[in-house]
Parts: structure tokens; sequence; C-alpha cells
């Protein structure tokens, strides 16, 4: 169906969600700093007496430059540009707050408590049924991104349809805020997923409906930036500007993102699989059998893998980032706009692979915002091997409650 076809109502006015009359939970609690330190000290030693003035500037420009970067000061260092750079500071600072909300006393109620309004019309355009929980984080992202002044259009698994915010802003975002929130209420991992476009000036003559739907329905191949938080023990934030895969953990002591993961490579082959194994016979023949020969280690590798799944989808492809293996779910769940296409653009930064099974993820042309298709993620040889066994993808969907 050509994409000008698709009808479509007026997007979203801000804020974009449905639960604004609950006033009491829209300022989530700011992270601490109670006393932050000068970054170029991090990690010097407290001298019984002060050093002359030559040695004390000398051993500060060796801190400062020994130093790890901040996401800003890399992305300076990085030449990143300058709209891009304001773009990608507001997106940290709302992760942040929503790495507070995730943290807090509250966040129990939150994630077991409904949405105001039904669920119904989600199911219905294709999104999950919302929780408050996912539409606050909803509303911090949206609310920091429209204070960017660099965003013309927000596409958010949290609503029906784009939401445009500025004529002249310079990218496209698309989102999921809040990734994996059911399992906040038992402190499992979850995440913020995005990505990020340049707005297509040639659309600029066309009604604000239908530029915002074209605009945020771009192929993943113009993706120029993409990256996800990870909120568990430490919270990390992974980018990639197109230029490899780098990631930054909170320092709550300073509040900034610092770099511990520079450049970051998924080993060529792992030795884990992540899946849920309680489907397998709802599997087809092609993906049990490539499960079945890697557990035994009769497969390309002659050792047996381990299973490690998490149902976090950014936990999950965080431990395949880090340790390689393959992350998949086979059945047309996951969201292909912004679930696989930015996580399929940072692990080909990082020397992997993301298909639906059988094609590039990256070349797959989106024809609707919430399309979902099967997810497979990982190290290049492990990927290689999974597709050559051709039948993999899950056909039977029998509607799973959990």
């Amino acid at each position: 169906m050509p994409l000008s076809s698709l009808s479509l109502r007026p997007p979203l006015a801000l804020p974009p969600t449905s639960n604004r009359h609950h006033h009491h939970h829209h300022s989530p609690p700011p992270v601490s700093h109670p006393h932050p330190r000068p970054l170029a000290l991090r990690g010097s030693i407290h001298l019984a007496r002060p050093p002359r003035a030559g040695a004390a500037d000398m051993a500060a420009a060796a801190a400062a430059s020994s130093s790890p970067s901040t996401l800003l000061e890399y992305m300076g260092r990085a030449g990143t540009p300058a709209d891009l750079a304001v773009l990608v500071a507001h997106i940290q600072s709302a992760c942040k707050s929503i790495a507070a909300l995730a943290a807090s006393p509250e966040n129990a109620d939150l994630s077991r408590a409904k949405a105001a309004g039904s669920g119904a019309d989600a199911m219905a355009a294709g999104r999950d049924a919302p929780k408050p929980l996912d539409e606050l984080s909803n509303e911090i992202l949206l609310s920091s991104l429209q204070s960017s002044g660099k965003v013309a259009v927000v596409a958010s698994e949290e609503n029906d349809l784009p939401v445009w915010m500025c004529d002249d802003g310079p990218y496209v975002v698309v989102t999921d805020p809040l990734d994996g929130s059911r399992n906040i209420e038992v402190s499992i991992p979850t995440g913020t997923i995005f990505g990020v476009y340049k707005r297509l000036v040639e659309l600029d003559h066309l009604p604000v409906e239908e530029r915002a739907q074209l605009n945020s329905l771009q192929s993943g191949t113009r993706m120029v930036a993409a990256g996800y938080v990870l909120y568990s023990s430490a919270t990390i934030f992974c980018i990639s500007f197109g230029s490899g895969t780098h990631g930054f953990t909170l320092d709550r002591s300073t509040g900034e993102f610092i770099l511990t993961h520079p450049s970051m490579h998924i080993p060529p082959r792992g030795q884990i699989y992540s899946v849920n194994d309680a489907r397998y016979f709802d599997w087809p023949e092609g993906l049990r059998k490539y499960i079945d020969t890697i557990r035994q280690g009769k497969g390309q590798h002659p050792k047996k893998y381990s299973a490690r799944y998490v149902c976090s989808l950014v936990a999950d492809f965080h431990r395949t980032l880090i340790y390689g293996g393959v992350a998949m779910n086979p059945r047309d769940h996951l969201r292909l706009v912004y679930e696989a296409n930015p996580l399929s653009f940072l692990a080909e930064q990082a020397g992997g692979r993301g298909s639906d099974g059988k094609d590039r993820i990256l070349s797959i042309q989106p024809v609707k915002l919430h399309q979902r298709l099967p997810l497979f993620l990982g190290s290049m040889e492990d990927m290689l091997e999974l597709e050559s066994y051709g039948d993999v993808q899950q056909k039977v969907n029998p509607g799973y409650e959990v």
C-alpha cells in the first residue's frame, strides 16, 4: 500500500499521553549531586603537602588528559554536529530522570496500575497496552525533545501517531521510551531505545499529518544516530553516530555519563543464545534444529551453547553486545521502527548483524509506524549460521499472555 494512501488523524499534541491529570507523578526525583567533583581531578591523589605551582599545573593537566570523557565531551571531540549534540544532550537529561523514576519506591505501584483509558485502542494500533510508568517516561522524553528545539517529529511506542513538534527542527526521533516496564515490579532491568534521522526537507510542502508519518517511516539505512539506555545495577548509555558503538556509564556522584566502553566490538562468535525456550514447540523446524544443534555443541562452533534470557530487550541485547552470541524473538512481535532499526544499527556499528531471520533489518522499508517483525541480533558468525537454517521465523502465534 502506498504510504501516501494511509488514513491519518492529526498528530497528538503535547503533552502526548493520557495520564496528564496525575500531576503528583510528573516530577520524578532528580539525580542527586551533593558534592560534584571536578572532572579533571577524578582519580587524583591528595598530597600531604601541596606541590609547587608548576608541578600542580602539570599534575592537573595530566589528570585531565587521562580522565575518561563525558558524553558531552566525547561528542565535542568527535565533531558531532552541534544540533545533533544538543539533541543527544536533551535525551541524556531525560534518561537520567527516567533512571531515577525506575529506581523510585513509587515505580512498583506505577507498574501494577493500568493507564488511564482503554488498552484496546493501543492494541488496535499495534502498540502494547500502556501503563502509567510507560506514559510518564514518554512525557519526560517528549518534553525534553521539544525543549531541545532540534526535533521536527517524534514517533513513540506510546503514541498511535507521530507527534509533530517544530517545522524547522532538523531531526526526527523514533523511540520506545521504557522497554520492559512490566519487569520493574520485580526489579528486572528496563531500557530506553531511540533512533535519529534527518528531517526530509523535500516533504516540507506536504500536509503536516502526511509529513509526520513519512518522516517517521524512513529506512534504517538513513539513520544518523541510535542508542539505548539500560536501567540496571548501573545506568548505561550506548550510542553510535555511525562510526562505532560507544558505552557511557552514569556516575551518580557527578550526574555525568562517563565513557566506559569505547569502540565496543561484539565478538565474531559467542557461546550464548537468548530466546524464550518455552515457545519451542511453536517454533518452525529450522529454528528448533538450530537450537538443538548448538546446545549439543554440534554446530559450526564445537562448544555447547548456554541459554541466557531476561525477557527485557535492552538487557538481552546489551549482554549479547558484550559477550557475543545471538538474541532473538522469532515471532512477529518487536517493532521495526523504534526497536529493531536502532538496535540493528548499533549491532552493525559494533561488527554484528541484525535481521528478521532472512533479510537485513536496516534494508527493510517500514510501511506502518507500529509494524512488527521477528528480530535476531548478534555476532556475525552466529547470525549467518542461524540464517543458514532457513526456516527460523515463527508463524504460529497463539497469543501468549506472558
